[in-house]
């Protein structure tokens, strides 16, 4: 989950210039998600990213991951895909810390 908050704060950071979704591989919000589906991945997580969100898919058996950012207009972007998903319910510690 930190890691989705360090992308999360990342995408905000970037996501009202539009430079950043015309280098992204983008398409109309149904098409990337009947994609995902065939590939059998499921949302897992989803987050707000200034005007965008932020939603992360992933596949159980395989572990095949993609994170996605939806824009207001209804276009949703690939920001990254990979392998290796595992879901996780852990609390990280507070910086500064030890554990």
């Amino acid at each position: 989950m930190r890691l989705l908050s360090c992308l999360m704060v990342a995408l905000a950071a970037f996501a009202p210039a539009p430079a950043l979704s015309q280098s992204l591989q983008c398409a109309p919000r149904a098409q990337v998600l009947d994609m995902l589906a065939k590939q059998e991945q499921t949302r897992r997580a989803l987050g707000q990213a200034g005007v965008a969100m932020m939603e992360l898919f992933a596949e159980d058996d395989s572990q095949h991951w993609t994170l996605t950012v939806t824009f207001r207009d209804g276009r949703t972007c690939l920001l990254a895909r990979g392998i290796g998903y595992e879901a996780r319910d852990e609390v990280f510690p507070k910086p500064g810390t030890a554990s």
